[in-house]
């Protein structure tokens, strides 16, 4: 996955990105990933979990902080990134491609995703 015009970022620096199967993969951002620097552990949650829009899923440490990830919109885990589980500095090295976090069925209404910002939005936002 590169960064695509359909890729949707939120304010806390998250993104989502539609599949071709209808699933989305929820990641974190590459200013995220910059701003923790050396990431050390990540906990996903369990395929089959529910979350709802604005919902700690995850948590990452770096060596500077620990952050709580937050779920874009509604959606049930369908697939877990173990590699980046299993190696937490992937995400240093590239968070979308092979970084990516989960991938959701949504279970909300497409309504949810009015707050987000395209990718280029969202930069501009932190200029």
């Amino acid at each position: 996955m590169t960064i695509t015009e359909k890729m949707l970022c939120t304010k806390s620096h998250e993104y989502l990105s539609e599949n071709a199967d209808g699933t989305y993969t929820v990641g974190l951002t590459d200013y995220a990933v910059e701003q923790l620097g050396d990431i050390v552990y990540l906990e996903l949650p369990e395929t089959n979990q529910e979350f709802t829009k604005g919902e700690t899923f995850a948590t990452v440490e770096s060596v500077k902080a620990a952050s709580e990830i937050y779920l874009p919109v509604s959606g049930k885990i369908v697939e877990v990134n173990e590699d980046v589980v299993n190696a937490p500095e992937k995400l240093n090295e590239d968070c979308y491609e092979n970084g990516w976090l989960v991938k959701i069925v949504p279970t909300g209404d497409a309504s949810e995703q009015d707050d987000l910002m395209t990718y280029t939005d969202y930069k501009e936002e932190l200029d």
